[in-house]
């Protein structure tokens, strides 16, 4: 049993559209594992889903991904959660439907009972589009803490009084995998991070100099948002974790995939995600 990395990306895919910086040029002309998705991640074997951001319908096909049976939020930022019509994509048939024959095996939906009454505010004119799916019969909704398929237990923990950002700790087979993909410093303090195997992270600027030479100054406020790298370094010691993996890797760090493996030769038990990379669990 893996995880994967569904998709690698930021706020901002890569390449970006009408961009021709050199990571997007060269993205373009190689494709994967240059290009990267949305922030996404995939539980092989139980077909948990973790995040919907706008371009997942293109992750799932390019993983070669079969079944969808949950999807989990970490919280409702856009880049999450605005690819949700991929639920009439997996299970809307409108043929059938046509024809008075109904869904019968519906997509669960769920997270943080804050993370979800945040998803049921987000639709169109016509309403909740998680109240339509549901009243379609295209999924059911949990508001939820634990989620258990099969042998894979997943703890959703919030990163902070309000819960409306989730961290999940995957755990099975005897390993256990934390996966905290947006929004998550501070960073929050529980014993369940202890010992993991992988710590799967977003939320992190890679170096000083970014895309076109952009140099991100001591007083830029990004620094209050988002970890450095010696930052996440002192996380993996606290908890005692054996392994750290960046994803939501932006398209303003101004890097590469061969940038990457190279500054992975500078790091102790640090790698950087790409779009099919798979974690054994």
């Amino acid at each position: 049993m893996n995880i994967m990395i569904l998709g690698s990306g930021g706020c901002v895919s890569t390449p970006r559209a009408c961009c021709n910086c050199r990571v997007c040029t060269q993205a373009r002309l190689k494709g994967f594992p240059y290009a990267r998705t949305g922030c996404s991640l995939f539980v092989e074997g139980v077909n948990i889903l973790i995040d919907t951001p706008e371009d997942i319908n293109a992750s799932l096909n390019n993983a070669r991904i079969q079944k969808v049976e949950h999807i989990l939020y970490s919280h409702c930022d856009p880049d999450h959660t605005m690819g949700m019509r991929v639920i009439e994509q997996l299970k809307m048939d409108w043929l059938a439907d046509s024809v008075g024959k109904k869904q019968d095996n519906p997509i669960e939906v769920a997270s943080l009972p804050a993370i979800m009454e945040d998803l049921e505010k987000q639709g169109t004119r016509y309403g909740s589009m998680v109240g339509y799916y549901e009243a379609r019969g295209l999924i059911y909704t949990r508001k939820t803490h634990v989620l258990r398929c099969q042998d894979v237990l997943i703890e959703l923990v919030p990163v902070d009084e309000q819960e409306h950002v989730a961290i999940f700790v995957i755990s099975a087979n005897g390993k256990k995998i934390i996966y905290a993909p947006c929004d998550v410093k501070p960073f929050p303090s529980s014993e369940k991070f202890q010992k993991a195997d992988t710590l799967i992270i977003g939320n992190t600027i890679v170096g000083d100099v970014l895309k076109d030479g952009f140099i991100l100054e001591e007083d830029n406020p990004l620094r209050k948002e988002l970890f450095t790298l010696e930052e996440i370094d002192r996380i993996r010691k606290q908890y005692g974790i054996r392994e750290v993996v960046i994803t939501h890797l932006e398209e303003d760090w101004g890097k590469s995939y061969d940038d990457y493996r190279e500054l992975e030769k500078e790091w102790n038990s640090l790698r950087f995600a790409y779009d099919g990379l798979k974690i054994p669990l």
